[in-house]
């Protein structure tokens, strides 16, 4: 019997790094799947439809909040954001491990619906270079960089419910780290109980 893969969530701060951490992990191991989240923002530079993001109209992703088509969603400085189910059902049940790139709204959503689910927090090493990271993309204007930072100082209060902390100062660094944790967790036992049960069962047999 093929072993199911393990969900896991990303979040970090905006300007964390978590979304170059992920195209390097993906482009480096291909044990994973990562599912791609639909939005209602406009993409930025270099970003494509089916890639990055499904970009999608405010209606669309309502008929999908009405159709039960996703995950979680959440509404994040303006703009929905949101998983599909079918996707990471999909890659799951065939063995991939799947990660989820998301907000941390949506992240406590899910491990609530999936209690299993592995949550991972990214961050950079101090507020300055958050800042500095933020003000470095050039793409934002300083009032959003600003809602982005306040919008952190209320992340902060809840990256305790996360499992692992991933500070991002080296980049190849905590991809390996990320690696490694997701690698290790499929040995936790509870994800191994059918493989315990069938050692359980042959240790009552005659010797």
């Amino acid at each position: 019997m093929k072993e199911k893969g393990i969900l896991t969530v990303v979040s970090g701060f905006s300007g964390s790094g978590k979304g170059t951490i992920m195209k390097g992990l993906l482009e480096k191991y291909q044990d994973y799947a990562l599912s791609i989240s639909c939005t209602t923002r406009n993409p930025r530079c270099g970003e494509e439809h089916g890639k990055e993001y499904f970009f999608v109209s405010q209606e669309e992703f309502e008929k999908m909040i009405d159709k039960e088509d996703l995950i979680e969603y959440a509404n994040y400085v303006g703009n929905y954001y949101g998983t599909p189910k079918s996707y990471v059902e999909e890659q799951l049940e065939s063995g991939k491990d799947v990660i989820l790139e998301i907000e941390m709204v949506g992240a406590i959503k899910v491990k609530e619906k999936f209690p299993d689910t592995l949550l991972l927090f990214i961050t950079p090493p101090s507020v300055s270079e958050l800042k500095k990271r933020l003000i470095g993309r050039g793409t934002e204007t300083k009032e959003v960089i600003e809602d982005r930072i306040k919008r952190a100082a209320e992340e902060a209060a809840i990256m305790d419910k996360y499992d692992y902390l991933i500070v991002n100062d080296d980049l190849e660094d905590a991809i390996e780290e990320v690696h490694s944790i997701i690698k290790n967790e499929r040995r936790r036992c509870f994800r191994n109980q059918d493989f315990i049960e069938k050692i359980k069962e042959e240790l009552k047999g005659d010797f």
